[in-house]
Formats: structure tokens, sequence, C-alpha cells
């Protein structure tokens, strides 16, 4: 039997809900008005010529709902824009639990849901089904007074907005040059404003509440289900939200175009660009950069060769007492920097590092700063993604682009390929990806795309991003989701004197990709260049893995050497036996050595061969912490000097593929890394106590590993 509740408001907003407060509405409703203010500028997403959808004639105007009704398994709405009105509806089976009443309330809200609008029509339903709800219809202008409360103390006025972290994405707020409120996409920031702080929607909640409570009850809103009008318009845009106070749900209803032509991956595509690949990186690129390739194989051959030489070494430590922790002296950092001098390329330099741990911290500053770029943005990937957070990034940068900044894009051939074969799990349901990342760059835009070559299936490893040569971005993490939403891990924010290294770096490898090959390579290592400089600022040095260049394993493994106190270290892959070996040896001297590895980890053979290092580590006497979910991290401290970058502890990393590290002997940057990093993930990572039990596979495992990672 149809149930209706007791009162409705108008599509327009007149009119009130019966009076009175439910306690229990406050905190959902908290969080539904503060998502409300969010909405308008939820539309400006770039769309296919093709894509058509019921009331596209009228997309600058808002959809009015007028009748709302919800099922367990569908939804129904009637809305107008303008004078004309239509029908659309759909499915949220699998996507929501709706029971009447509930089996079990939950205790606060969840992340809100978002459910497309499947079918638009002008004609009425025929028939609905007999167990559904009539919800109650808020309008727009009851969201306009709410949200000039909320809003006035908590969003700056003065040329810089806040943004609001929503799980699913994040929205810039801000008010404009006439005073007036505006709320969009972070990516679609505009460029003359910075983000002053970010918030994660429970704080946001949490400052807006009681203005909120003190609404609530001047208005008398007692229902505990309804359906507001948000005023969004556009395709993709968000024009109603249905809120159920009982279950504490939130769910977007989206308002889709239907796509006439479907732009997206089909079976066997990944694999024959693979294929593709590998044979040009063999052969047109053989031919373009003769030297390099060739050199390449040399060294691979000899390290691999090398490896299988390699003997075992932990037995003749097995039956040694491990010692108590040395009260020596650190090692001395002047000495170290003076022998850095002779194993790296770089001669020191300087500038300011800010430590990012996570996607969000990164991201939030990295889309800020593009979207404030003056002159250029030149970024070096492994990995871009085609999920919908790197969709979102590419767009970003096509927008810029066009807008008259010199945006270069390099990644990686395999490494993106390979990334866009398997889809992150928190990829939403329907997203459609473009069919190849290079072309989705390219496509519409001015951006300048390079797809690295992997001859002898090495790779570049690298992940910088320099703006205006004035800023970089380098670590660990690559353009996805998984980076933003799913994965620890970890970048450095640069300016100074430094930047100018890492923009050389980039133009050596942008030239050296084009079509010129090995003679741009050349090129670009003859021409003048800005000599590196040294101020006030803390001291930072560049350091390489490329071919025959062994600078972040020969320093990484002189600083273990040399370490009198303590060392720390997280790192994803641990596969490497000459650096675990002399771990083994430094705890063995008294030196406190603590390892953060996950067991999680993007390659399922890596963190069988991470049991076997913990399981070494821990009989050597190393402390062993286990990272719960997969980190992604890839960072050490030695008495004081840090190094972070790209590089793993692995054979690839650390002899193989084209990595990047930043190191300092700066207190002010160890102490940096040691609250920000270290500190919170040996509180929240678990202490190993014991051996993790081992199978024969692993074995096996490691020592193939020992030739592939």
């Amino acid at each position: 039997m149809r149930t209706t509740s007791a009162a409705m408001i108008a599509g327009s907003g007149a009119g009130k809900l019966p009076h009175g407060l439910i306690l229990n509405m406050l905190s959902i409703a908290a969080a539904i008005l503060l998502l409300a203010t969010l909405l308008p500028g939820c539309a400006n997403i770039p769309i296919n010529p093709a894509q058509i959808d019921a009331g596209a004639d009228s997309k600058a105007l808002p959809m009015i709902a007028l009748e709302g009704y919800r099922g367990p398994d569908n939804f129904f709405v009637k809305y107008r824009i303008g004078d004309r009105v239509s029908y659309a509806g759909g499915n949220w089976r699998n996507r929501l639990e709706l029971i009447d009443p509930p089996l079990t309330p939950p205790s606060n809200y969840a992340t809100p849901s978002l459910v497309p609008m499947e079918y638009h029509r002008e004609t009425p339903w025929e028939s609905l089904p007999q167990v559904l709800v009539e919800v109650p219809i808020l309008g727009i202008e009851q969201w306009q007074l709410l949200r000039n409360r909320l809003l006035g103390g908590v969003v700056p006025d003065d040329g810089i907005g806040v943004v609001v972290d929503f799980g699913y994405t994040e929205y810039f707020l801000f008010y404009d040059e006439n005073g007036e409120f505006q709320a969009t996409r972070l990516t679609d920031k505009p460029t003359d404003y910075q983000v002053h702080t970010m918030l994660r929607f429970d704080e946001f909640m949490r400052r807006g509440r009681p203005i909120l409570e003190a609404y609530l009850e001047e208005h008398g809103i007692t229902e505990t289900e309804f359906v507001f009008n948000t005023g969004d318009t556009g395709w993709y845009s968000l024009p109603f939200l249905y809120v159920n106070t009982n279950r504490h749900l939130l769910v977007f209803i989206r308002h889709e175009p239907q796509q006439a032509v479907a732009v997206t991956s089909v079976p066997g595509l990944k694999t024959g660009q693979a294929f593709g690949h590998v044979m040009r990186s063999h052969l047109t690129d053989l031919l373009l950069r003769p030297v390099s390739s060739l050199y390449r194989l040399f060294f691979v051959v000899t390290d691999t060769t090398v490896a299988t030489l390699r003997l075992d070494w932990t037995t003749a430590l097995v039956d040694k007492p491990v010692p108590e922790l040395s009260k020596a002296p650190p090692m001395d950092l002047q000495s170290w920097e003076s022998e850095l001098d002779k194993i790296s390329n770089h001669s020191k330099s300087t500038g300011t590092v800010d430590f990012l741990v996570d996607g969000e911290a990164f991201f939030t500053r990295f889309i800020d700063s593009v979207t404030r770029a003056e002159h250029s943005v030149h970024l070096q990937t492994y990995i871009f993604d085609n999920d919908d957070f790197a969709v979102r990034i590419g767009e970003l940068l096509k927008r810029r682009s066009n807008e008259g900044i010199d945006v270069k894009i390099l990644f990686d051939g395999l490494g993106t390929i390979g990334g866009t074969m398997s889809d992150s799990e928190s990829l939403p349901e329907h997203h459609e990806p473009p069919a190849s990342v290079h072309w989705f760059l390219e496509a519409d835009s001015q951006i300048a795309v390079r797809q690295k070559a992997n001859p002898w299936f090495t790779g570049d490893h690298i992940k910088s991003t320099i703006i205006d040569q004035q800023t970089a971005y380098v670590g660990g993490m690559n353009i996805g989701r998984e980076y933003r939403y799913d994965w620890h891990d970890l970048m450095m924010e640069l300016r100074g004197p430094v930047v100018n290294t890492l923009a050389r770096e980039f133009r050596t490898s942008w030239m050296h990709s084009g079509p010129l090959g090995d003679l741009g390579y050349v090129v670009s290592k003859t021409t003048p260049t800005v000599k590196a400089t040294m101020d006030d600022r803390p001291s930072l040095r560049v350091l390489l893995t490329a071919p025959g260049n062994y600078e972040i394993y020969n320093a990484q493994l002189e600083a273990t050497k040399r370490a009198q106190r303590y060392i720390y270290v997280q790192n994803a892959y641990f596969t490497d036996d000459r650096l675990l070996r002399e771990l083994v040896k430094a705890r063995r001297r008294g030196v406190d050595v603590r390892v953060i590895i996950p067991m999680e980890t993007d390659h399922g053979p890596i963190t069988r061969s991470n049991v076997l290092a913990a399981n070494v580590m821990l009989e050597h006497g190393i402390r062993v912490y286990i990272y719960p979910g997969f980190s992604h991290v890839k960072a050490a401290i030695y008495d004081g000097w840090v190094c972070v970058g790209s590089a793993n502890f692995d054979r690839l990393s650390l002899r193989i593929n084209r990595e990047l590290n930043i190191a300092s002997s700066d207190p002010t940057v160890a102490g940096q890394l040691l609250e920000r990093l270290f500190v919170p993930d040996f509180l929240g990572s678990p202490e190993l106590t014991e051996p993790i039990p081992e199978r024969w596979i692993d074995h096996l495992v490691e020592i193939v590993g020992d030739y592939i990672y």
C-alpha cells in the first residue's frame, strides 16, 4: 500500500513543515545542508557533443522537483525545467538498503551516495509499484537562507577559500568579487583564488551544527525523510538530494547525459596497446636512441649476472646475540655530506621542503598550484591512470593548456598502460574510462604529451611536477584514484634553487623522449643551465637512479654502514638482499633499526617477498611494524640524514629504472619528516613480535624476485 507523508512543501520553497524538532535529525541534516552549499558548481564537466538527454535545451534552468517517491529498489521524480514537466527515475538496488523500519538504526551518517537518473520522459508514469513512500520536497530558497548563515564564519572573503573533502570528491567554497557565495569542484577553482585550508566533511559539519540547530528550530522541521531541490544545473549536476534521517542516508540524484557514443575501452585494447608499445620500444626506439638503448641493455645484463652470483649471507649471523642499543654519537653529517659529493653527480643546493602525507594533502596543494599557474606545468609520472580522479586531473590540465599555460606531460609507456588495466576497488560503478590516456590528454587541448619507451623492459619511475619553474612536487604518487583516496603515500613540495635542478632533469627526459632521441639528450646536456646556488634555506640534494648511475642505492647503502644511533625506513617493496644485509649488520652493532612495511601491496608476489624480509629482520633484532593497509611511501632517515622520493628498496628502483629522491641533512627537514610520517606511523602500525608463517612458494618468489623486482 502506498503511504504518503503528512506534509509537502512546494517545489518553489513556499510553505513550512509542521512545527517541532526531532533531535536525531540534527546531525544528518547538518551534513545535508552543508553538502548542499557545494552543489551549484558541480556541472562544469566537459561532455562529448554527441551526448543527448531530455531537457538538454534548458540546461541553464534548474530542475525543480514537484513530486518524489521512493521504494526499496527504485525512486521516481516528477520535475519541471521552466514550463516543461518531465518524469524521471532510477534504480538504487545494490547501492542502498531501504527497509522500513531499519533493522539497526546507525549511530552516524555515512558518506553520501550518488545515484543517476536513468531515464527522462514527458509522459506520466503508466504505473508505479504499490509499496512506495511519497517524500516531501524542500525548495531552493531555504537553502540560500541557511547557506548564508552557515558560511558566514567559515569561508574567507579576501581572495582565498576553503576546500571541503566529501570522500568522493572535493569542493572549493569562496566569495566572489561581488561578495556572492560560490561553490565549485576543486579542479574548477578560479585561477586567482588560493586554498586557505581544507576541512573534512565531519569537521565542516561540526562547525556549522550550532547554526543549523537554531535554523531547524526556527523553521520547525520534523520530517525524517525528504528531498531537497538544490538548484544545481547542467550535465552531471546534482539537482536533488534525498535524505533519510532514520537511516542517516544521504543520496544525491545525478542528472547524467545518455551516451550516444561511448568512448571507452574495448576487450583486448590494452593488450594491443602494450604489445604495440613494446614493439616500438625495441624497434623504432632503437633507431632513435641506439646509444642509450644498448647502454641500458649492458647494465641490465651486468646487474642480472651479479645478482645470480651473490651468495646467501644470513646464516653467518644467526647464532650471534643481538646487542643492546648503542649510545654512541650519531654519524658526522658534515663529513657525510662531503662523502655524498663523491657519490652523487649533483652538488648540494637549497630550498624549502613541505612533506605532504597522503593524497588529501598532496592533491589539494597540487590542484591549487595548477589552477594558479601563470606560465607552465611540466608533469612527469610513471602512471597516468584512466580512472575518474585521473580524468578530472586530466580535464584540469587540458583546461589550463587551453588558457595559454605551457603544459607538458611525460609518462612511462608500460607503467601507464599496465596501470590502466586494473581498477581501484573504490572506482565508481558507472565510470567509463577513456580508451587511451595519450589520446584523452591531447584531445581538445594544447597539451604536449610524450610517452616514454621501455627498451629491455626498463622504466622511468620518477614522479615530479614543476610549476612556473618555481615550485616542484616530488615523491611516490602517480596520477590516479588509489593515490588520492586509497593508499598511504608521501610527496614533497619544494621551492628555491633546488627546483632548477629538477627542471633540468625534466628537460633532459623530455628532449630524450622526443623525435631527436639520443641527440636531444646530448643537446639538453649542453644547454647552459642555472648554476646551483646556496642561501640560508635548508641544504638539499637530488639523487638519481639511471643506467650505470646508482646514486640512491650507493648513498643509502653507505648511510646504513655509517649510522650509529638510528635508522628508520618505510618502504613498500623490500627485496634487495644487500640493503637488508646492511640493515641487519647495523642492528648488530647497536643501531636502533626500525622498518615499516605493508602486508598489502599492489603486487601479490612482492607481498610474499616482504614476509621473508620481515622474518629475517625480526630474527636479527630489527623492529618491524606492519602498516594497516597499503603504504606506498618510500622514505628513510639515517642519524638525521633524510632520503625520500620514488625509489623502492628493490632491484628495479635501485639499479635498473630511473628514479629520483631528495636528500637532506638539515635538522628541520628531518624533524618535519619524523613528526609528520614516522612518529604517527610507528604509533599506528602494530609491531611484529612473532615470525609470519612462511610458505614454500615464498622462497621461490624471493629467488625470482631478485631478478625481476
